[in-house]
């Protein structure tokens, strides 16, 4: 296996997930592991993330154990962890010159298993403010960039390597490259890894954690939670009930879709909660986001809570949670920033009564899907885009109620019919409609209107991590904002959302 420290990034994850893709078992562990923690597996390299601290900080600094640095695995450092790797073995680490964010482009000067079979020149993504001004004894430069940073270093003798750059995000052309060099070139790791081993081990991890309790699974009707109860029923069959609560924040059709195929594989176990009016009133006059979240996942577990009861003596609560989600919404194993708190993660009440059990945690939405192929899902609910926990409520910005919530579904159907109709909608991460709290004038039937906008969302991704704007044909915009102005009463104008992940989120709120 390889290790992953996580010093902080938000791509950390990514690294892990690059690694599984090369059929090779990975784990990521706080920087704070010891040696001692990590010998004991079978190590075959480790790989030391970016993260948003300086070396040269505080005593707080990330670091890791000295042991982990002294050559007996091969270690990459990624970013801060090759400034980490310079400045542990004496090197001096300064602030650039000249930050690098964003593209950049190296010149290799030397030849090393790192870069094996690559051209001399290779595109980058950077995203750094310090950097290695001094390379400590035993290294040596391998790559440079225009501004002579140093862009790669190693020790040889140690097998140490450091890139200054990100190989893991798809910013960076030829980091599957890298880092299968590293892998395979490097560490001598052989692809045997597969998601049944992962299968195998989760329904075994999920056998552990619940013994021979009951368990209620949070069941929304979307990829997440599906394979979620899927996996979990393989784990622990006729111990798992699952809930969907009706919060009146879904899509087009939810409720009915949901009975209708996953009412024949659970029966009674299905329990289908009309929760509206409750998550409504709770929500009522609240326009912060953040506050959105924390009520609706606050809501779910209360009702999850009322409902177990009425089942029976249940101690645990199966949940879809992604990694994404998590490192967004907390540091989960480093020190990371958090960029919004998911209403599954940071938005639960400290005084929950049910333990989670969260089997998808460490893994992205492709893996999920993969996960779910792999457990014999169909794919009407594997194919599914993405839709967010706490549902409608954050694509209507600002405060929440029955007509606005109304708006946004009906322009969120018409969005989702018009993509399938084109025949692109599995090629576009995720297309909706967003409400914005903003009227403008506009004329209808040669009266004045004084309506709302809705803005439509369509982005392609791989993980969520990143996203760049879909570039759907113009005619297929044309028909979405033609239908939405027509159909959907209170808009009279649609605007298309061209901004990035980052700087921008997928989500609005």
């Amino acid at each position: 296996m390889i290790v992953v420290l996580d010093f902080g990034s938000q791509t950390t994850q990514l690294i892990a997930r690059r690694v599984r893709e090369k059929k090779v078992y990975c784990e990521i562990l706080p920087h704070s592991a010891s040696w001692a923690e990590i010998e004991g597996r079978s190590l075959k390299g480790i790989i030391l993330s970016g993260g948003p601290a300086s070396v040269n900080g505080r005593a707080g600094s990330p670091s890791c154990d000295p042991g982990i640095l002294d050559g007996r695995v091969p270690v990459l450092g990624i970013c801060y962890g090759m400034q980490l790797l310079a400045h542990a073995g004496g090197g001096r680490v300064s602030r650039a010159a000249k930050r690098e964010f964003g593209r950049a482009e190296i010149q290799i000067e030397r030849p090393s298993e790192l870069f094996r079979g690559l051209e001399s020149r290779l595109t980058v993504w950077m995203s750094h403010g310090d950097e290695v001004q001094a390379m400590p004894e035993g290294f040596q430069r391998l790559a440079g960039t225009s501004n002579a940073g140093l862009a790669a270093i190693s020790h040889p003798g140690k097998k140490l390597y450091g890139v200054q750059f990100h190989p893991e995000v798809a910013h960076t052309p030829k980091g599957p490259e890298i880092l299968s060099n590293f892998i395979f070139n490097v560490c001598g790791e052989s692809p045997s890894w597969k998601m049944s081993s992962f299968v195998e081990t989760e329904v075994e991890r999920i056998r552990s954690q619940v013994g021979k309790d009951t368990a209620v699974c949070a069941l929304s009707g979307g990829v997440d939670s599906a394979v979620a109860a899927a996996l979990a029923h393989r784990a622990i069959g006729g111990q798992l009930h699952c809930v969907f609560v009706d919060h009146g924040l879904q899509r087009h059709g939810e409720t009915e879709r949901v009975r209708k195929v996953f009412g024949g594989i659970f029966g009674e176990r299905l329990k289908i909660v009309n929760a509206r009016a409750r998550f409504l009133k709770k929500l009522k006059g609240v326009g912060d986001p953040e506050k959105k979240r924390k009520i609706i996942g606050t809501e779910f577990i209360r009702v999850f809570e009322s409902e177990s009861k009425k089942i029976g003596k249940i101690r645990y609560l199966v949940q879809g949670t992604l990694y994404p989600d998590l490192i967004e919404s907390q540091s989960v194993r480093g020190p990371s920033a958090v960029i919004k708190t998911h209403h599954n993660v940071g938005g639960l009440p400290k005084n929950m009564r049910l333990s989670l059990v969260e089997p998808l945690k460490s893994l992205f939405k492709d893996e999920v899907r993969l996960l779910g192929a792999e457990l014999g899902l169909p794919n009407e609910i594997l194919l599914r885009q993405p839709f967010p926990g706490p549902g409608l409520a954050v694509r209507v910005l600002g405060p929440v109620d029955e007509e606005n919530i109304a708006m946004v579904r009906e322009a969120d159907r018409i969005v989702e019919e018009e993509i399938r109709a084109a025949g692109i909608y599995e090629q576009i991460w995720q297309a909706f409609a967003v409400l914005i709290p903003v009227r403008t004038v506009g004329v209808m039937g040669d009266a004045r209107t004084y309506e709302q906008v809705i803005a439509v969302r369509a982005v392609t991704s791989q993980d969520a991590m990143t996203a760049d704007w879909a570039d759907i044909p113009r005619n297929v915009l044309a028909r979405i904002s033609n239908r939405i102005i027509n159909e959907v009463r209170g808009v009279n104008r649609v605007a298309y959302d061209i901004s990035s992940k980052p700087p921008s989120t997928i989500e609005w709120e």
